[in-house]
């Protein structure tokens, strides 16, 4: 899947950097165009792995490279002011090759949160490529205000991209850790996803080939209509082939073999969907559903992808169900990712929706209560100058 990712505002910034020093270091060789979108100027020379000429500073005239805080109506303000900067610089890189787009954004701050939706109608307005996100939903420890500017983040992007995956803070909390460290930990667990579906479609390595291939246009096609998808994910450790003599005959092992391999991809099929999705979500309430395992070819099966497969249309709501497999020998684990496409039972939207309703109150209140004390400072009947 050749995805042009860009990544808006801080949280966007870091996962797409993550996401290329990760696929650096595995020497893979997938097609990924990056581009950094920021108002910050520290953020983006903050940047390891994107390259100094695919980072770009906006809102210069505005916040003089500083940020725009939690402000997100301005991070949007600013995003349609230099959208023009921004589609050249896309234009620039070229879109000619690629699948579809992928902006990469926090919804709880200013400039991804504000941004996002912005240039998510502007590419799906000017291009043929869908157009997906990927939203991380701040903790609900975080405050109301960060509630509020996901909730509004999040109902624009809706109305613009061809699918919005959700990611939720306040679901991933690792015992021990400091809030800086498990946005760390939560921002590897998104590269590790992102990274196994942008192996769909993919060449494989050479000698390697596929039980059964999944291609772009069956990801394009789990994802197409809109709505607000979450992905599983569980990995599991390949054993080493011993040496050795047995007392069974060949044909009986290796019938016990195929048997044995074909459970344990339908049985790490079932943990990535049945485990910590990206946003808790009712898995009977997904529309569709995808598949995609990765590891050393001798260790995948087409007959337990079939199984999983099955099983997992017993689960959505819908019947849709696209399998396939992506064989390498670059690691010792074999990794299943299962995509939830348009899941609508959503606990955390729901309760997002909540707080930033009683935040756009408790706002509202504040600031009136601030203009009527303001006005009580001057009890004396002085002529304005204008």
């Amino acid at each position: 899947m050749r995805f042009f990712i860009i990544g808006f505002g801080q949280a966007g910034g870091k996962i797409l950097d993550l996401f290329l020093g990760r696929e650096k270091e595995s020497g893979s060789n997938i097609t990924i165009k990056p581009l950094a979108v920021n108002t910050a100027r520290t953020d983006l020379m903050g940047l390891k792995y994107v390259p100094k000429e695919c980072r770009l500073l906006i809102g210069q005239t505005v916040v003089k490279g500083h940020g725009v805080g939690t402000d997100n109506k301005l991070g949007a303000k600013i995003a349609r002011d230099e959208i023009d900067t921004i589609l050249n610089a896309i234009d620039k890189m070229g879109t000619h090759d690629i699948d579809a787009f992928l902006i990469i954004a926090g919804l709880g701050g200013g400039t991804g949160s504000g941004g996002s939706p912005v240039l998510a109608k502007y590419l799906s307005e000017t291009y043929s490529e869908p157009v997906y996100a990927v939203g991380v939903l701040p903790a609900p420890e975080e405050g109301k205000l960060y509630s509020l500017n996901a909730a509004r983040s999040m109902i624009s992007l809706l109305k613009y991209v061809d699918n919005l995956i959700l990611v939720d803070n306040g679901a991933w909390k690792f015992e021990g850790m400091s809030l800086r460290e498990s946005f760390a930990k939560i921002n590897e667990e998104i590269v590790k996803r992102l990274a196994l579906l942008a192996r769909a479609g993919e060449p494989v390595e050479e000698e390697s080939i596929g039980e059964m291939v999944v291609d772009s246009s069956e990801v394009i096609n789990t994802l197409r209509g809109g709505g607000i998808s979450s992905i599983g994910y569980a990995t599991t450790l390949v054993e080493e082939k011993k040496r050795g003599f047995s007392l069974f005959r060949r044909k009986n092992v290796d019938e016990f073999a195929e048997n044995d391999k074909a459970t344990k991809i339908a049985s790490l099929v079932r943990r990535a969907a049945l485990g910590r999705l990206t946003i808790p979500c009712n898995i009977r309430s997904a529309e569709r559903a995808l598949v995609l395992v990765a590891g050393p070819p001798e260790h995948l099966d087409r007959k337990g992808l079939e199984k999983a497969k099955l099983w997992l249309e017993e689960q959505i709501a819908g019947v849709e169900v696209r399998a396939g497999d992506y064989p390498t020998r670059r690691t010792k684990h074999v990794a299943a990712l299962v995509v939830l496409a348009n899941v609508t039972d959503v606990p955390r939207v729901k309760q997002l929706q909540r707080l930033a309703a009683e935040a756009k109150e408790e706002i509202e209140s504040v600031e009136k209560e601030r203009i009527e004390k303001t006005l009580e400072i001057f009890d004396e009947d002085i002529e304005p100058l204008i």
